[in-house]
């Protein structure tokens, strides 16, 4: 029951992500410092968007001899490009942020990752492109694409709780920002 109605709340995320993406509206920035990421992904969403159109049409085509399937298989697959779209709209929506006044940075990824680190536990930050991200005890990868443009090192461990609610303790943080040599300068800066 906990997993549905977690897996019901992430949805219904999304779908508020959509309206304020639409609404050209951001999540949670107030008066921080936005860094978005969604950049290094756009050309995926839009590829396994553009695979989910292929597939509705495919799948109407071949079931339009059975109008009952055609039209539950028809409302799921226009359900999956929604989601699909939402996705993009929460990575858009939900930056990451950097508030100086809070003395925190705010890592996000979609509606699912949301990390606060706080600027006094950071040790050392560093521009390093990684493709390749091997999971490790006390270190979360926050990809995008396959990829992180940010390492955070830090001097305490931060809590990182995971969708289902397990908790992790974590001393390295890994991240993409789109912009990663300005929230390099702007995290050393805060950071003095």
């Amino acid at each position: 029951m906990r997993t549905a109605r977690l897996l019901v709340r992430h949805e219904a995320r999304l779908l508020l992500s959509l309206v304020l993406w639409v609404a050209r509206r951001t999540h949670g920035t107030g008066s921080g410092r936005a860094f978005g990421y969604a950049g290094g992904q756009g050309a995926m969403m839009l590829g396994f968007g553009f695979v989910c159109l292929v597939e509705t049409v495919a799948m109407s085509v071949l079931l339009r001899g059975w109008p009952t399937a055609h039209a539950v298989l028809l409302l799921l697959d226009v359900y999956g490009i929604v989601l699909v779209v939402a996705l993009h709209a929460s990575s858009v929506v939900r930056p990451h942020v950097l508030d100086v006044d809070g003395g925190s940075l705010r890592i996000r990824r979609y509606v699912h990752v949301d990390l606060c680190v706080p600027l006094e536990r950071i040790a050392s930050v560093r521009r390093e492109l990684r493709m390749t991200h091997e999971r490790a005890d006390g270190e979360l990868d926050v990809e995008v694409g396959s990829r992180t443009t940010v390492t955070l090192e830090l001097a305490e461990p931060v809590t990182y709780v995971t969708f289902f609610g397990r908790r992790r303790e974590v001393r390295v943080v890994r991240f993409h920002a789109d912009d990663a040599d300005g929230l390099v300068r702007a995290l050393d800066q805060a950071r003095v």
